[in-house]
């Protein structure tokens, strides 16, 4: 597939028509303009395996995973349609016999929507379908490394027959078409998904125009097993918070705290379970852990991996089978005996790799 990449005249040419879009799409009828969104949701869910497919070609996420994301997405539409019908409201507050104060909510106009390439397709819809609801137009920036989804998805919301300039996708790289989009004075609202040093630097270029800004940033979660915890399901949960979506997430459990009493049996069980987490093709339905996305990705956390071992981890890892060797797979790593002052605890590292830590 070629995409095509956009530049600082394709941003102003779709921001044109979103502030175009608006003038319909932001005064119609609540009720009118939720037929829309509830329509998407269900053009999304006759598309499934389609989507499913694309989503792991583009990504190398396993394809069991890929269909579950997809089917949450079309109930993302339906699950904003609802919230608006229901709970967007404003307040109004009595405050002696002559006044009363209140608030309005109405919808802000053009957003720009920047979105990363770990899970991309849902967290796209994370942020069109709350921002078609509530009676705002879209500019997508969609990751350049991700880009197959999020064409899809334009296609299917032309499907459901949006009006004109309500709904617009540019595809580029960050700092041409991205950087665009957040300095374009009619751009309202920028949401943005990804690293926190790129939300940092949208936040100062975005300033001058007084933009609303939502950030999803960079995530170093901590899991933490004391003694009383049903070890099992623990085991269960620490495997799959950081070991699905190819560890590719702001939210996996990337540092597991045990406490020292629970920790050496923790840790054998571990590798009992990561030793059989199969990793392969992501379009094999048994597949649990696929490639990651990119070369340079790839080389990215590999070298947090060696910087583990120079740090002074033991490092244990499942294998790559070897007709697997020539791709960017990472096969499932413990980092032990990890200490909390340590770059591989304290950096993000987005990939099947969790550093093992212990506490009394």
């Amino acid at each position: 597939n070629v995409v095509a990449s956009g530049m600082k005249e394709d941003i102003d040419k779709a921001v044109y028509w979103a502030k175009e879009g608006f003038k319909v799409w932001g005064s119609m009828k609540q009720n009118e303009r939720l037929k829309y969104i509830y329509k998407i949701g269900e053009l999304i869910e006759g598309h499934i395996e389609e989507i499913a497919v694309l989503e792991s070609l583009d990504t190398g996420l396993p394809i069991s995973q890929t269909r579950k994301q997809v089917e949450r997405s079309a109930q993302n539409f339906r699950f904003y349609a609802d919230m608006v019908k229901s709970r967007l409201s404003g307040e109004a507050y009595q405050v002696d016999d002559s006044f009363m104060n209140y608030t309005i909510r109405k919808p802000i106009g053009v957003a720009g929507l920047i979105t990363p390439w770990n899970a991309p397709f849902m967290l796209e819809t994370w942020k069109i379908a709350p921002a078609l609801a509530t009676g705002n137009t879209v500019v997508l920036k969609p990751a350049e490394w991700s880009p197959l989804t999020a064409n899809k998805l334009a296609e299917i919301i032309h499907e459901a027959g949006l009006p004109e300039g309500v709904f617009n996708i540019v595809h580029s790289f960050g700092e041409t078409a991205g950087a665009s989009l957040v300095a374009h004075p009619d751009v309202k609202l920028i949401s943005f998904t990804g690293e926190t040093k790129t939300g940092s630097e949208i936040m100062k270029n975005g300033a001058d125009t007084l933009k609303r800004f939502s950030m999803e940033l960079g995530g170093k979660s901590p899991f933490i097993v004391f003694p009383d915890a049903d070890l099992d399901r623990a085991l269960d949960a620490a495997i799959w918070g950081v070991f699905s979506f190819n560890g590719e997430r702001c939210t996996a459990n990337s540092r597991l705290y045990l406490h020292e009493s629970i920790a050496s049996d923790f840790i054998e069980s571990l590798k009992e379970r990561i030793v059989n987490i199969v990793v392969g093709d992501p379009l094999d339905d048994r597949t649990e852990v696929g490639p990651l996305i990119h070369k340079t990705h790839y080389e990215n956390v590999k070298g947090y991996i060696n910087l583990a071992k120079e740090e002074g981890c033991t490092v244990f890892s499942a294998s790559v089978p070897d007709e697997l060797k020539n791709g960017n797979f990472v096969a499932p790593t413990l980092l032990l005996n990890a200490k909390n002052h340590m770059r591989v605890v304290q950096e993000e590292i987005f990939g099947p790799v969790m550093a093992v830590l212990t506490f009394q």
